[in-house]
């Protein structure tokens, strides 16, 4: 009995260890990406409900900016405005955690801090960090974050309603991004039809 009670103590005392450099490893990503101002990115979007999507986006924060052949998405931190190229319409919504992880790779900066069990495994080019939500009414039930040895998210797996999206990230740039350009601006598409959803 005092064998297995050891043997707990020892497994419990690693558990945490492991999810302390996880969220060192995830404090150093947002740290990066917080320090730069804004940055742009490319992604590649494979998912069961979707299919694949290639596009770029721009983050700043929380806001984000996509584009891709099929639609362009601006999200100024609260609220978000979807155009869609075929259309020619434009949704307003007020999206979810995980609507907002869908299209936007670098969600998981805010979401590790709150509600999530953390764990990481080292890889030959840096981590597999992995998110596991501690409530089940979560949208986002479970995320791994891939992490290059430079504090850089390469890619992202996201489950949502027991379906995996998978997002590749590549040609991460800093740059110094206004705030204007994460809010649609209607001049610059005066045929879009505006529906708001909110």
């Amino acid at each position: 009995m005092i064998t297995m009670f050891a043997a707990l103590l020892v497994f419990c005392g690693v558990q945490a260890q492991n999810a302390s450099k996880a969220k060192q490893i995830l404090d150093k990503v947002a740290a990066n990406l917080d320090n730069q101002g804004g940055a742009k990115a490319d992604f590649t979007l494979s998912s069961e409900g979707i299919g694949s999507l290639s596009g770029s986006i721009f983050i700043k924060g929380k806001k984000f900016h996509a584009t891709t052949p099929k639609a362009s998405i601006w999200f100024d931190g609260k609220t978000q405005w979807t155009y869609m190229t075929s259309s020619e319409e434009v949704n307003v919504s007020t999206p979810n955690e995980s609507q907002q992880a869908q299209m936007n790779p670098y969600k998981f900066i805010t979401l590790y801090k709150n509600g999530y069990r953390l764990g990481v495994k080292d890889q030959s080019n840096g981590w597999e960090v992995h998110l596991t939500a501690l409530n089940r009414g979560r949208s986002i039930q479970e995320m791994y974050v891939y992490v290059s040895k430079s504090y850089l998210p390469t890619k992202v797996r996201i489950l949502e309603d027991r379906k995996w999206s998978d997002i590749t990230i590549s040609g991460y740039k800093s740059t110094p991004l206004e705030d204007h350009i994460f809010t649609f601006n209607q001049k610059d598409f005066p045929n879009a039809e505006v529906i708001d959803l909110r």
